[in-house]
């Protein structure tokens, strides 16, 4: 498509607008000329974003997920071992990966807590160990303060909170004080509890009013705008029908003025719809959603199959920059 004379840029990338969308809940969505938005409303939406963790935030990144744990939905137990993950890491930083997301706790629906040391012992030294051999930037995946403390000690340069900097009151301050990066999930319920029964007023506007109470919240506790990403939560306490309209909606989340994180690799909706009831069987799925989410200006895809969806963001580069 080509760009007309009069778009404006989103959020500084690789795509463009000439029309918004108006949506409101009490009246009908409307569109109205991109050029006639509130000056406030036109920066966020047209600004670039500042590096986060040193990544350029004007070309898709891809992290890499490292799960070091026994129960994860997908890969539980496959690097448990830090031999292991220390290898894994390695192939998704020569692969593509452009950060590398270190969890030790299962987020899966039903998974239950994991005690602080026992995430500690498995998030840190494979953190320590990435670090000596990997200039990657480095996520730590954590609701809770010690366990984002140690990491960061030891390498950690960004906090990934699911529960968004809302189930530890320390964690955010935390991360204000080092002037660490943070990216803030939505999520209804907590992972023992989120799916059963998910239920909204309207999924869209919902979930980017608590978003929006959650960055405002960051700001004022010393975190600035340009410091925070922010995640719609795909799967954490959702329907497929509600992960679907946030999926067609994944553009309004621009209008934070914060980088858009997209985690929705290997996720149950994706199987129901491509009828592949084993998580390692989702990948074209998955990467049909990543490219989806990469054509309404997402800054990072957070996924399982780096190789693939570096692949797959070199096909779409080319297709899409291809000379006319």
């Amino acid at each position: 498509m080509y760009k007309r004379q009069d778009a404006l840029p989103l959020a500084g990338g690789w795509c463009w607008f000439d029309t918004v969308e108006v949506l409101a809940r009490d009246a009908a969505p409307r569109l109205m000329p991109a050029r006639d938005l509130p000056e406030t409303a036109m920066t966020r939406l047209t600004a670039p974003r500042a590096p986060i963790a040193s990544l350029d935030m004007t070309a898709p990144q891809i992290m890499g997920i490292l799960n070091v744990t026994p129960d994860s939905f997908s890969d539980g137990g496959q690097h448990f071992d830090p031999t292991q993950a220390l290898a894994h890491a390695h192939a998704m930083t020569r692969a593509g990966a452009a950060i590398l997301d270190v969890g030790g706790e299962s987020t899966r629906p039903g998974a239950a807590p994991v005690q602080i040391d026992d995430e500690i012992r498995r998030t840190a030294p494979v953190i320590a160990a990435i670090r000596a051999e990997i200039a990657t930037p480095i996520s730590i995946d954590t609701r809770k303060t010690p366990v984002a403390q140690e990491a960061a000690r030891v390498g950690a340069n960004l906090i990934n909170d699911v529960a968004g900097f809302t189930f530890d009151p320390a964690l955010a301050p935390f991360a204000s004080q080092h002037a660490l990066p943070v990216c803030v999930m939505h999520a209804q319920g907590s992972p023992e509890t989120m799916q059963r029964d998910p239920r909204y007023d309207d999924v869209t506007l919902d979930v980017y009013d608590w978003l929006g109470q959650r960055v405002e919240a960051l700001i004022a506790l010393g975190i600035p705008r340009g410091r925070i990403v922010v995640d719609p939560g795909i799967g954490f306490g959702k329907t497929q029908a509600h992960n679907l309209r946030l999926l067609q909606n994944l553009s309004l989340f621009h209008g934070f003025g914060c980088p858009v994180l997209l985690g929705a690799s290997r996720k149950r909706f994706i199987g129901d719809i491509s009828h592949t009831p084993q998580a390692s069987d989702r990948i074209p799925g998955s990467l049909a959603v990543a490219l989806g989410g990469v054509a309404q200006g997402v800054q990072i895809l957070r996924v399982h199959d780096v190789p693939e969806t570096r692949a797959a963001l070199d096909l779409w580069r080319a297709v899409t920059f291809a000379a006319r």
